[in-house]
């Protein structure tokens, strides 16, 4: 007899892309779902509590396997913030692309745009935290609450700015999604431009030292 194959997470994941690209909708109920695959419900609750969490695992799931293949490479460690941003975009929008039929689907599904954006919600997760981890260069007030402010305003626009691109991704329709990977490298080096903290940092420092010495001159 043969043994039968242990499902796991990713199992679930490849059985319900595949569904919902051959029938352009969920499964109508997981009972359903596990039975056109052949395992038992309850197996499906030990991995996701709803086809919800699938979704946004799924998107999660392309998060982390653009970071594992950032992470292969010998020099990524060694790139500046915009350097590794950079190539964060373009090899997710690599995986994107490998999946377009299921990212459209997934993001188009519902008339209720708000409801189309929860499978995102793991990704968001994961992506501030990746900006966080980036140490992105901002003027420090050393007042906490507003360093504090600045820092989260840096995240929120940070993943604004990715779900912009992603919709024009979705609405591109040049030769090998071209304007997508200019619209990148632009948006991506007019952030940078904006950021750029060593002009103020100058300012700043010129201005201490004019206060400085006027100070000691009167």
């Amino acid at each position: 007899m043969a043994k039968k194959k242990i499902l796991t997470k990713e199992h679930i994941i490849d059985f319900y892309m595949d569904y919902v690209l051959e029938h352009n909708q969920q499964p109508k109920t997981v009972y359903a779902f596990a039975k056109v695959n052949n395992f038992e419900e309850s197996k499906f609750y030990e991995f996701f509590a709803s086809f919800q969490a699938v979704e946004s695992e799924i998107f999660k799931a392309f998060f982390d396997n653009t970071i594992g293949l950032l992470l292969q490479s010998d020099t990524y460690d060694t790139f500046d913030p915009k350097s590794k941003l950079l190539s964060f975009y373009f090899t997710f929008f690599e995986n994107l692309t490998a999946n377009r039929s299921y990212v459209m689907f997934a993001l188009t599904q519902h008339q209720n745009k708000l409801k189309n954006l929860k499978c995102l919600i793991k990704l968001r997760q994961a992506f501030i935290n990746y900006i966080q981890n980036l140490n992105i260069e901002v003027i420090e007030t050393k007042q906490q609450h507003i360093d504090k402010f600045q820092e989260k305003g840096l995240q929120e626009s940070a993943w604004v700015q990715l779900l912009v691109t992603i919709k024009f991704w979705m609405e591109d329709d040049s030769k090998g999604f071209e304007k997508t990977d200019i619209f990148i490298e632009k948006s991506i080096n007019t952030s940078f431009e904006f950021l750029d903290v060593a002009p103020l940092k100058s300012l700043l420092d010129l201005g201490k030292f004019l206060f400085k010495e006027k100070m000691q001159m009167q």
